[in-house]
């Protein structure tokens, strides 16, 4: 069964459940450039695993946190170090440590305090205030860090470490009007921008006129593009769909987000993949699954095994 690398970095609207689908669609070449205007937790490009890619987002925790990764500054060793110290001050002291590292990570911004509360707040989300300050609230959970857990988060920085040290990938910290003009003839953009029409406070607000921005720039755009985004749900449809993307090839899916407070307020939504081109048909899905999968075996250096920082695909392929 093909896996599915969960990165260390959680986020809202995650597309991990989706990967298959989205990679099965871009059929990636091993000659083009993957371009992600809003990395968010970067689920995709490092699933993908292109040899050349440009990742961006406007967070710049996100970036800074990827940065310190590829440097050496954040290596699993180190990781599993400061999770163990700072996961028994968290089981000491419960909300009131969180509170003292949220405001002292608003303060230096670090990338160990960013990982630190990223996985101990509430339901993994990033939210900030209108001030730029990170005020997701603490998940009441003190015994998060246990040994178990550590080992995953190691484990997961482990593996975009070693991918890292074996492609070529940049991190810039840039919005989406800077970088979708950069992509070239042959180049693959991915967009998963914030849903418009949807609650946002990820890092920064969604606008109609980002919608129309980021659509006048992918129309013009000389790459191929794919674009995730809302179609519907029980309650509504995405109207920004026939205003932006009508002349555009579009495939729909359903997806859970588990982002809601309480179960009755998770509901399933029908997404949605624009794109440029007509993807190929989907009935060489498996064999495509498998070449992916054995290309990422290839790629992996000796005594190189997987962790726990991945997560089995569950239900019907596509």
């Amino acid at each position: 069964m093909s896996k599915i690398f969960v990165p260390p970095i959680k986020c809202q609207g995650i597309k991990t459940k989706l990967v298959p689908w989205i990679l099965e669609i871009v059929r990636l070449t091993e000659r083009q450039r993957w371009i992600e205007p809003f990395m968010g937790s970067g689920v995709v490009g490092f699933n993908c695993r292109p040899a050349s890619a440009f990742f961006a987002d406007k967070n710049p925790h996100l970036i800074r946190f990827y940065r310190a990764i590829q440097v050496g500054e954040i290596t699993p060793t180190k990781a599993r170090a400061f999770l163990e110290a700072e996961g028994e001050r968290l089981r000491k002291d419960g909300q009131k440590y969180f509170k003292t590292v949220r405001m002292r990570f608003n303060e230096t911004a670090s990338p160990w305090d960013f990982l630190f509360l990223n996985r101990s707040c509430f339901n993994g989300l990033i939210r900030f205030n209108s001030r730029g300050g990170f005020n997701t609230p603490y998940n009441h959970k003190p015994e998060r860090f246990d040994a178990r857990y550590i080992s995953k988060i190691a484990n997961q920085i482990d593996y975009v470490q070693k991918a890292m040290s074996m492609k070529n990938w940049d991190f810039v910290c840039a919005d989406f009007r800077d970088v979708i003009p950069r992509a070239q003839v042959g180049d693959v953009i991915y967009c998963d921008p914030p849903y418009l029409g949807r609650h946002v406070d990820y890092f920064d607000s969604w606008s109609e006129e980002d919608e129309h921005d980021m659509a006048a720039l992918l129309a013009g755009t000389q790459a191929r593009f794919l674009l995730s985004t809302w179609h519907s749900n029980q309650f509504r449809r995405n109207e920004s769909l026939e205003r932006h993307w009508g002349s555009f090839t579009m495939k729909t899916r359903q997806h859970f987000y588990h982002v809601g407070a309480k179960e009755e307020n998770r509901n399933p939504m029908l997404e949605a993949l624009v794109m440029n081109f007509e993807p190929l048909p989907a009935k060489n899905c498996a064999e495509h699954a498998t070449l992916v999968e054995q290309l990422a075996l290839l790629e992996k250096p000796r005594g190189y095994t997987l962790g726990t920082g991945e997560l089995p695909i569950s239900g019907p392929r596509p």
